[in-house]
């Protein structure tokens, strides 16, 4: 399984509920990596999507402990919990599985994911969402990193970290 994220120098992802930039390169970047893949993400992290709905030509799969939340569309399933979520990965390609979001998804499944791909934003923004911080973490280890890239003033970097110490699903 691999993390995907968008980062700024503190690890932030997002300040409420919204990501902290959309910079289209970066989206088209995610767009093409997760396209016919399946998409793990939490209830809030659905709600920021376009109309709220699912991602288009990807299998989505959806955390949320309530049980009045229902999604429109025939490719997103919603698992209730955590064990439940474990389970249905466990029947899926983990070479196929992107773990997209949000905070507390990604500080979950940081452990048994073996790549994180981040952009790494050179800036520091107003935040309340933050990713796990890979480069104070022994097990992860940044194996490749792009030509700074520049999106008007904001400089950013696409970064590949690797996890010596992937635990299995529970």
């Amino acid at each position: 399984m691999k993390l995907i994220a968008a980062v700024d120098k503190n690890w932030a992802i997002g300040h409420k509920d919204s990501l902290l930039v959309s910079i289209p390169e970066d989206q088209k970047r995610f767009r093409s990596i997760t396209t016919g893949h399946t998409v793990v993400l939490g209830r809030k992290t659905l709600a920021g999507f376009p109309n709220g709905l699912p991602l288009k030509n990807r299998t989505n799969i959806i955390l949320s402990a309530n049980p009045e939340f229902s999604v429109r569309g025939d490719n997103a399933y919603i698992v209730r919990s955590e064990q439940e979520l474990f389970t249905k990965l466990k029947e899926l390609d983990s070479d196929d599985v992107y773990i997209i979001g949000g905070g507390t998804l990604y500080k979950m499944m940081e452990p048994y994911c073996d790549e994180a791909i981040i952009t790494y934003l050179d800036y520091s923004y107003q935040a309340d969402t933050y990713f796990p911080n890979l480069d104070e973490m022994d097990k992860w280890e940044m194996v490749e990193e792009s030509e700074e890239q520049t999106y008007f003033s904001l400089e950013f970097y696409y970064r590949t970290y690797k996890n010596r110490a992937v635990k299995p699903l529970p």
